[in-house]
């Protein structure tokens, strides 16, 4: 490929990426609408004050007629094949209005393989499994609507768990995920008043601590999580339960209200500004104001205090700067890695703390979860390969930088992840946590997953960790699709995003697998030349498998991949004049 062609790209994805920037200097990208949180925001909104809500209630009813498919089903964003939770929590929202389709019932008669509530019920379990994150609350707003009828067959949510100390809360195999406390609270205390049951006298004494601990762990903009979907859930419930005018309740509203889009429409979460603005952040290559301001804004977004959500240490980073965002292990090494980029290295206090905020984290079998230590049953607090890579890059770029005794802890903490990562070998791939492809038949997307862990060990520069690296990459080239570009596994159409990242990873390799990187940026700059380099990729897997876009992955990881590859390339380059002149 002719870099003349790469520098083309780069210039307009550069160009592009500016302009996307905010006032305030971090980006802030926009994630795509979703069908599952306007379904329940409306609802939400519909049960706490129906006349006061009216105008945000009709406009989201009036996005979701408009997003329908022609089978009357709806996916995650506009772009999302159908499914079943999308539809569903559409139908049930639109049912509440007197606006359900009969197409849509239909349609979901045929996904639970039958008309009865028993069909409903079992469907939503049997599809998420052990995982009660979300198939209870999914369960609660059908009873909630009359959909289902029988409240006792929905599994009940102990919600006076949460009035424990949460340093217990991993040893009490709770049914849902560290981050979603709120919906137990909220969901537990509803399906009480509504079963009872001889232990309601008892259980209804913990009512007001459990109150009072939800009440502790609302942010300041009154939304869990930055998340439309948990904040409408945990709000029905409480006005359900009798809990309407209660102040929790009124400030989920308000968060709702203000978060609504001028199309009627909510997204899965506020926005990923702490996230997409490390991502930019590692592929900036501005003057030396622009990027000390850009690594103080970084660091200005570290946590101060202990999280009331999960009860984390300060010193880490979530996915916005927002209140509702909470710290977590992928976003931590993100701002880490971006901070070595911007400052060339220089360490600080707010690096310093990151580092032991990941050590802090750090599972027992030497791997890193996404939010919460020991937390091993449920899928987001298990440990996983590219989050564990992306912490051995954020470790091993800042430990020649580090002294002392934190040096030796952060090269222990190193030393156990690289063995956990040498287990990880069992797979052609490694599946990531936090992305997919929908067009794949299982949704996962083993070819992300192992271009990043690739493109993070060998940045880290390790020799074992290179050596796991170098096994994997037969598996990247046996993915390549006929167009030059990849998609998520074997088979599925390529893809900007996935294509970006695996090229990123073959970047590494300079003067090997040409032929395949030729094809890859072919195929990425007949997108540019067509205008469709930059369309919505739904490739974000969010919590309990909801997927979204954001518009500048697309651009941060093409730009990447650019990046990588130039500079690869070069360095190979000077290599062989070097050698020439010798």
């Amino acid at each position: 490929m002719d870099r003349n062609y790469l520098k083309e790209i780069q210039i307009d994805v550069l160009e592009r990426l500016m302009k996307s920037r905010s006032e305030d200097g971090m980006w802030r990208g926009r994630l795509s609408s979703s069908a599952i949180s306007t379904s329940v925001s409306v609802f939400a909104l519909q049960r706490i004050d129906a006349e006061k809500y009216k105008k945000a209630i009709d406009d989201g009813v009036a996005w979701l007629n408009a997003t329908m498919k022609d089978d009357g089903s709806w996916g995650d964003s506009v772009e999302s094949p159908s499914n079943m939770t999308a539809t569903l929590l559409t139908y049930v929202s639109l049912f509440a209005v007197g606006k359900a389709p009969e197409k849509t019932r239909a349609y979901l008669n045929g996904k639970f393989g039958g008309e009865t509530e028993d069909d409903l019920r079992e469907g939503v379990l049997n599809y998420y499994g052990k995982d009660l994150t979300f198939s209870v609350p999914i369960l609660m707003m059908c009873a909630l609507a009359g959909v289902i009828s029988n409240w006792r067959k929905i599994p009940p949510f102990p919600f006076e768990l949460a009035t424990l100390p949460q340093r217990f809360f991993k040893y009490l195999n709770l049914p849902v995920v560290s981050y979603a406390i709120p919906a137990l609270i909220a969901i537990g205390i509803c399906q009480l008043k509504k079963k009872g049951g001889l232990l309601s006298p008892v259980r209804s004494l913990f009512i007001k601590k459990a109150m009072r601990v939800l009440a502790a762990m609302q942010p300041a903009d009154g939304g869990f999580l930055e998340a439309a979907p948990l904040t409408a859930f945990v709000s029905m419930c409480l006005a359900e339960g009798g809990y309407r005018e209660d102040e929790v309740t009124q400030h989920c509203a308000q968060f709702l209200i203000d978060t609504v889009r001028k199309d009627g429409a909510w997204p899965i979460d506020t926005n990923l500004s702490g996230w997409v603005t490390s991502l930019a952040g590692k592929v900036m290559h501005g003057d030396e104001d622009l990027n000390r301001g850009l690594a103080d804004i970084i660091k200005r977004n570290a946590t101060k205090d202990i999280h009331p959500f999960t009860g984390a240490m300060p010193g880490g980073w979530g996915w916005s700067d927002l209140s509702g965002s909470v710290p977590d292990g992928d976003d931590t090494s993100g701002a880490l890695v971006a901070l070595h980029h911007l400052s060339k290295g220089v360490s600080c206090s707010e690096v310093e703390n990151g580092l032991r905020w990941l050590m802090w984290l750090q599972n027992n079998d030497g791997g890193m979860p996404t939010f919460c230590k020991g937390w091993g049953k449920l899928p987001f607090d298990r440990s996983t390969p590219d989050i564990t890579a992306h912490a051995m890059l954020a470790m091993g770029l800042w430990i020649p930088s580090l002294d002392g005794e934190l040096k030796r802890e952060v090269q222990r903490s190193y030393s156990r992840m690289l063995r956990w990562m040498e287990k990880m070998t069992d797979s052609e791939g490694w599946v990531p946590l936090w992305f997919g492809d929908q067009d794949a038949e299982d949704e996962k997307a083993p070819v992300y997953g192992t271009a990043t862990v690739i493109d993070y060990l060998m940045q880290s520069g390790q020799e074992t960790g290179m050596k796991l690296a170098e096994d994997k990459v037969a598996f990247l080239l046996q993915c390549q699709n006929g167009d030059g570009g990849w998609g998520g596994n074997r088979g599925v159409r390529s893809k900007v995003t996935y294509t970006s990242r695996v090229l990123a990873a073959l970047s590494h390799y300079p003067g090997r697998f040409e032929e395949e990187k030729s094809k890859g940026w072919k195929y990425l700059y007949e997108r540019y030349k067509k205008g469709t380099l930059y369309d919505p990729e739904p490739i974000g897997l969010y919590f309990s498998r909801l997927w979204y876009s954001e518009e500048l992955y697309n651009t941060t990881f093409l730009l990447h991949a650019i990046n990588s590859e130039l500079r690869w390339s070069e360095r190979s380059d000077n290599s062989s004049k070097r050698n020439l002149n010798n």
